[in-house]
């Protein structure tokens, strides 16, 4: 009997199904894809209406061999990569291989590697989806035109070895955007007063004061506080009212690959890779004691939080004999699924609850165990009743002030027997709301009566200061990345691994900290590609591929309108962008010992270091010295006769990201700094502000007011203490002429046409 040739892309998965299947089936791994666009050129074909030019991966064409072969002897071939666009990518190119088989080509998915789902999805062999191809095809195409034409670009401006994701620059510019956020915040002081109070009947408890009079109370200083406590010197405080409330809560949704992502992050600590990695053993399958190999969750690449009726079934027949019926909702839970879901996948849970954890413990390795256990829980939690708490809110009057204390009792476990979600950091505080509202729930409150009178234990003020917003985790970044709409649940795992991979964020306490690499690169995309990298139009193309794969748009149509606007951007770009390769080249105090001449700093593969300026005569390289504070030595680093204001060092002057400032010598033991000033006053009236030398954006210099943002005066050019000899005006300012290397002094007024020539000529940069 002529055997059926099934072909699966992992070995794990081929030997899973081969257990299922037979001995009248052949299963073969492609072990990933098999083909792609190749490695050193471009691969497409842009005037001939994007044709790819597709090539066997390297190390693939045994494994292609192998499969052509068996193809030869097969009956019927079955393709059986994974239920999605990379799956459809890879049965289309072994398809392709195949030509004289296309008759006997049939399309299989497995949503789970189970011996019944197996068995009945061969029963039912579909087609390969074109449509799927196309928007697999669009994607790869969209990647390589973005990544091989700005790649090169970084090369030449800033050094070798950059490159430019579609999609991942997008991330790193939220990343880098929520870090100025960080570096531009400036904290504002707040105050609370806790009352700590005892009633007829135990336990102790707080109230946090809440209302003068009617009006909400803002505390903003420890004066504001101090008077407070006066006023309250001597009050009783009563109950004045009592209020209870019955809330329900209700469990979140089974796992999709985001929110899999998110928690295993916050409650495992895992990385997206990690979790995807582990996740893909336990789809594939797993060998478990007499039972033998068998996938243990459905496939994990989804952002549908559908279940399947028979799941569903089987998993409230389970909480009933578990926990009873009152742990049973009456009608089973309706979660929402985003727009772009797909319907006919699931969402992520156990092939069967009753392969309970525990039960599973000695055949899987403690991270297979601990994310099986995490999937596990949430999905017989979302299937449970909701949790019933009492919330008992209660005002206390202390004369014309009134507190406020909030707790909460659990009426009702339901879901939260088993699981509660974890949490992301909370966002900046903001003035008199700090943390959670859940956490002030979670205290627990005596019996109180309306009425009653209250023993002040203590009355406590305590300052706080507004907190900018936390950098992103993995949690948090997948969760905005999915909220944005940017990138699909495939490629978040992608996305952040390679941020990371190209030195462009580093980690530090779990949380992503842009290297200064990653913002000049961020920068200089948004400066030159403003279209390109912007949220709202990234989100727009994974639409517009979702609408592809729906067979709703065409895709080289796509193409072509993308191409069109990308390739002006490209094109203005290659003429416009920064040179940071010049820019970055700090002359320093070191003197190459080779050749006499000084030593420069620039970029490389592994960050700054020396060489001479000799280069390419002398190549001569060596780790930047550093001062006893660990600063760079550089000639921009000049002593001033200004004193810091902390400690009374000197001020010198140093170089950073935004431009000169003043800085203390003593640094990092005294951090203190200031704008770099010019000495010249603001003119515009009624300000009392000096003019600052700062650094925008796009690198260029500029001068402003020192009491910006209250203030917002700015100057183009460089102001000169020296008045107009024929308005009057109170300062001129110093026009630098590139190309003639010489400088122009003028007015600034308009109307007047005053100028004079400098007559030496000198670089600004050596200032």
């Amino acid at each position: 009997m002529t055997k059926s040739l099934v072909i699966v892309e992992s070995p794990a998965k081929a030997k899973t199904i081969s257990k299922f299947l037979g001995p009248q089936y052949t299963v073969k791994a492609s072990i990933g894809h098999v083909k792609d666009l190749p490695e050193k050129e471009l691969g497409v074909d842009i005037e001939n209406n994007f044709k790819p030019k597709y090539v066997v991966i390297k190390g693939k064409k045994k494994i292609l061999s192998e499969i052509k072969e068996a193809a030869k002897k097969a009956g019927a071939i079955y393709l059986a990569p994974d239920p999605d666009r990379e799956g459809e990518a890879i049965s289309w190119h072994i398809a392709q291989e195949l030509k004289d088989k296309q008759d006997q080509i049939y399309r299989v998915m497995f949503n789970e590697i189970t011996r019944r789902t197996v068995l009945e999805s061969m029963k039912n062999p579909g087609r390969i989806d074109l449509n799927k191809v196309d928007a697999q095809q669009a994607r790869r195409i969209l990647d390589r035109l973005v990544g091989y034409k700005i790649s090169p670009l970084l090369w030449k401006k800033v050094r070798k070895g950059l490159s430019a994701g579609r999609v991942q620059s997008v991330a790193l510019r939220l990343i880098c955007e929520r870090e100025r956020e960080i570096q531009n915040f400036v904290p504002e002081e707040y105050w609370f007063i806790t009352a700590h109070l005892r009633g007829e009947f135990p336990p102790d408890f707080e109230a946090r004061l809440f209302k003068s009079g009617n009006e909400k109370i803002k505390i903003e200083n420890e004066q504001q506080a101090r008077s407070i406590l006066e006023d309250l010197k001597g009050a009783s405080y009563k109950v004045d009212k009592i209020d209870k409330k019955e809330r329900k809560r209700n469990p979140t949704p089974p796992f999709t690959t985001s929110t899999l992502q998110q928690e295993a992050a916050r409650k495992l600590g895992f990385s997206a890779k990690k979790t995807m990695m582990i996740a893909q053993n336990l789809y594939e399958g797993l060998e478990i004691g007499q039972e033998g190999a068998v996938g243990l969750i459905t496939y994990m690449r989804t952002d549908s939080t559908r279940v399947s009726e028979e799941a569903q079934t089987e998993a409230r027949q389970y909480i009933l004999e578990k926990y009873g019926k009152d742990y049973v909702p009456e009608v089973p839970h309706k979660y929402k699924t985003q727009k772009a879901a797909q319907e006919a996948h699931e969402a992520i849970r156990p092939t069967s609850v009753y392969r309970v954890p525990a039960s599973l413990k000695n055949y899987l390795t403690e991270d297979q165990y601990k994310l099986y256990e995490l999937i596990w829980n949430r999905f017989i939690a979302s299937q449970m009743e909701s949790a019933l708490l009492e919330v008992t809110t209660v005002d206390i009057l202390a004369g014309k002030y009134l507190f406020r204390a909030t707790g909460s009792v659990i009426k009702f476990f339901g879901f939260m027997k088993i699981y509660v979600e974890g949490k992301d950091d909370t966002q900046g505080r903001i003035n008199g709301d700090e943390g959670d509202v859940d956490s002030d729930q979670d205290k627990i409150l005596p019996p109180l009566r309306v009425g009653e009178i209250l023993t002040l234990l203590n009355l406590v003020p305590k300052q706080h200061f507004t907190e900018p917003p936390p950098r992103y985790s993995e949690a948090s970044l997948v969760k905005e990345l999915e909220a944005q709409g940017i990138g699909r649940p495939s490629t978040y795992a992608t996305i952040l691994s390679t941020i990371q991979q190209r030195d462009y964020t580093r980690k530090e306490k779990g949380k992503f900290v842009p290297t200064e690499l990653g913002m000049l690169v961020v920068d200089l995309l948004l400066e030159n590609f403003p279209h390109l990298f912007d949220v709202k139009f990234t989100a727009e193309m994974e639409d517009q591929l979702d609408k592809i794969e729906e067979g709703r748009a065409n895709w080289v149509q796509s193409l072509e309108e993308f191409y069109r606007s990308f390739s002006q951007e490209l094109q203005k770009a290659s003429v416009e962008m920064r040179d940071i390769k010049k820019e970055m080249e700090e002359v320093t105090e070191e003197i190459c010992e080779k050749c006499g001449q000084p030593m420069v700093i620039k970029w490389g593969r592994y960050g700054k270091f020396m060489a001479c300026s000799g280069f390419p005569k002398c190549r001569n390289t060596r780790k930047i010295p550093q001062t006893e504070n660990g600063q760079v030595k550089t000639r921009t680093e000049v002593v001033t006769d200004e004193k810091c204001e902390k400690c009374g060092s000197s001020l010198v002057v140093r170089e950073g990201k935004f431009g000169r400032f003043l800085a203390c010598s003593t640094y990092p033991r005294c951090q203190f700094t200031k704008p770099f000033s010019t000495g010249i006053s603001c003119p515009e009236e009624g300000c009392n502000g000096t003019l600052v030398e700062r650094r925008g954006r796009n690198g260029k210099t500029f001068y402003s007011c020192s009491n910006y943002p209250n203030c917002k005066y700015s100057l183009a050019y460089k102001p000169v203490a020296e008045p107009c000899p024929k308005c009057q005006a109170p300062f001129l300012v110093e026009k630098w002429d590139k190309d003639q290397g010489t400088s122009v002094i003028q007015c600034q007024n308009k109307g007047c046409e005053f100028q004079k020539q400098q007559l030496e000529v000198r670089n600004p940069k050596l200032e």
